[in-house]
């Protein structure tokens, strides 16, 4: 690998302004006003700058970028880009990251993350933040720890993904999934995982309407449902619940484990109850 030139507390203004730029290490600097400053870049380190104008990083290859700032005016910021690692960022722009391949977004914050994070694959995230609907949008190969999220409609579409301490205000979570596993975190939402498949919950906190709905294949292990209503709906469940279920709504089949059901609802004309077996131990 060639040694990097360096670049010290410069300008960058015009469009393109390091076009096809090559083997760079860029410190306190900003990219101002001018679309797409680094556009088709390769093997650059950039520290503390701060991008300001749209388009930064497009079609690049490994890069680095720690300690750095984007603005709300530097939206659609990294897009048909490979090898990338964001640290330590705060991110103002939405539409952030789309189709990207082997991102890995350490200690940042996205304060505006609409419509951001789409059909990325090979994803880390650890200890980010993100607030904004439509988070995450068919991606595949994920994994997420320490993750904090206010938005609905996130992660639609994913495949392949493990989430870890994760905190989500978020409606309509996780539609349409494939190979999902949470690990002890909370959720609230309403219609949590319609759609979906071999969606596993362990050790989650869930508060939810209708949700776990039209699941092929959901796990729930040692789990608590709290405010959760019309749960289960046309699914097939294996649910291990700590504490009463609210109410159940026409599962498909499976087994649900739990110390009380309130409502119990089991339409014989829309499921065969037989197929569901229900444990309540009434403590």
């Amino acid at each position: 690998m060639s040694e990097k030139r360096e670049m010290h507390q410069e300008m960058f203004t015009g469009e393109r302004a390091l076009f096809q730029g090559r083997d760079l290490s860029i410190y306190d600097s900003v990219f101002m006003d001018g679309e797409s400053p680094l556009k088709e870049s390769e093997n650059i380190d950039i520290y503390r700058s701060l991008f300001r104008w749209k388009y930064p990083l497009w079609y690049s290859k490994n890069i680095s970028a720690r300690a750095c700032t984007w603005y709300n005016t530097a939206r659609a910021g990294v897009w048909y880009s490979d090898h990338i690692l964001v640290e330590d960022a705060l991110i103002e722009a939405p539409k952030n990251f789309r189709r990207c391949k082997d991102l890995s977004l350490v200690r940042v914050t996205m304060s505006d993350a609409q419509e951001t994070l789409w059909h990325c694959k090979n994803v880390k995230l650890d200890h980010v933040t993100a607030s904004g609907d439509y988070f995450a949008m068919n991606c595949e190969d994920l994994q997420v720890d320490h993750f904090t999220l206010a938005g609905n409609y996130s992660f639609d579409g994913v495949k392949n993904m493990e989430i870890r301490d994760a905190r989500m205000m978020s409606r309509d979570a996780f539609w349409n999934t494939d190979h999902v596993t949470v690990y002890d975190s909370f959720i609230s939402g309403e219609y949590l995982g319609w759609n979906s498949s071999n969606l596993t919950l362990v050790n989650c906190t869930i508060e939810s309407l209708q949700g776990m709905c039209y699941i092929d294949h959901l796990v729930m292990k040692n789990c608590r449902l709290i405010n959760t209503t019309l749960a289960f709906e046309y699914s097939t469940v294996d649910a291990d619940i700590t504490g009463k279920i609210d109410s159940v709504m026409n599962p498909s089949s499976g087994t649900i484990r739990a110390e009380a059901i309130d409502e119990l609802i089991l339409e014989k004309d829309k499921v065969d109850p037989s197929k569901t077996r229900i444990y309540c131990s009434g403590r």
